[in-house]
């Protein structure tokens, strides 16, 4: 832990910046509009669970408008944006990264999303006359990105030879299924322009939800840790979009975090699927083999919720419930 000569950075720790060129090139990459899309998602969830989506029919400009109106936001005086906050736990939220102590250089916006119809927590600046170009673009992206995710689930299950086909859609596009979608801002910090490190902006984890759609601008700072334990960087795609899974054990999700160079803000928008509470968790048997058994007991996804709130980031959080 370093803590820096601004008030602002302190308790935020500082990671050594990773190495010119050494961005990570092997992530799986699956075609969607390619034939054999579903076996290829497949075998990326078990090689990695983690990987990009291209040619997926989210048009570029709806991510680049909502980009724009998270900029304008995060531009804002710090207490206008206040208002907005703190995050309890959806709101606007600065640096203080959840309840359990996690903090990183990252202000965002968290919202609660619900399916039928699609509604989002209301904040005090979306409320404003002037925040209408802000409402529509928020709409617009998150009802394109929840088709791209009831989409990638058909295919997963396809691929794994499931039926019927919407058994995993159905889970988190049901009138009761809970959904989080989070914009982040890592600031520029010019006090780091001349040291070799990057601060922490959003520290290790791994996402608490079925399956999560990411997408980012140009700038840098998303790592995943491989299966040896090293941090490697994703190369920034914002054409593209980067997704997560969770099952039993044969797709995991990937640890990942991001750190903030201080050259260049960046702005990521993630959009994060869950069933509803009462849904009880456990591995479908036609991805069982004979004999096999499940890694954990049984639990209900408000009961998971419950334990990922109470968890610091770094956490191991299905590890309460393995038997």
């Amino acid at each position: 832990m370093v803590v820096l000569a601004d008030e602002a950075l302190d308790q935020i720790p500082l990671i050594r910046s990773p190495k010119h060129g050494s961005n990570f090139s092997d992530i799986p990459v699956v075609d969607l509009s390619m034939p054999g899309s579903a076996e290829a998602l497949v075998g990326a969830c078990e090689e990695l669970g983690f990987f990009k989506v291209v040619n997926h029919g989210v048009p570029v400009e709806l991510a680049q408008r909502l980009e724009a109106e998270a900029i304008k936001f995060f531009a804002l005086p710090q207490l206008d944006k206040e208002k907005s906050g703190p995050p309890n736990p959806f709101g606007y939220g600065n640096k203080t990264i959840g309840p359990n102590g996690d903090v990183g250089w990252v202000e965002y916006l968290l919202f609660a999303i619900t399916s039928a119809p699609l509604s989002y927590t209301s904040m005090s600046f979306l409320e404003e006359p002037s925040a209408c170009s802000f409402r529509s673009a928020l709409k617009e992206y998150l009802l394109a990105v929840r088709k791209l995710a009831s989409d990638l689930l058909r295919l997963m299950a396809e691929g794994l030879k499931i039926e019927p086909r919407d058994a995993f859609s159905r889970l988190v596009m049901g009138e009761q299924s809970e959904g989080i979608f989070r914009l982040n801002h890592y600031p520029k910090c010019p006090i780091l322009e001349k040291l070799n490190c990057s601060l922490t902006g959003f520290g290790e984890h791994t996402d608490p939800q079925i399956i999560s759609v990411l997408r980012s601008n140009s700038s840098t700072g998303l790592q995943i840790s491989l299966k040896d334990g090293s941090w490697v960087a994703v190369p920034p795609d914002q054409e593209s979009f980067f997704i997560n899974v969770l099952t039993n054990g044969r797709f995991r999700s990937v640890r990942h975090r991001v750190l903030a160079n201080g050259l260049k803000s960046r702005v990521s928008m993630i959009y994060f699927f869950g069933p509803p509470p009462v849904e009880r968790i456990a591995p479908l048997p036609q991805l069982m083999g004979e004999g096999e058994q499940s890694k954990y007991r049984e639990f209900t996804w408000g009961e998971y919720k419950k334990a990922s709130y109470k968890s610091r980031l770094s956490d191991d959080r299905l590890g309460q419930f393995e038997k």
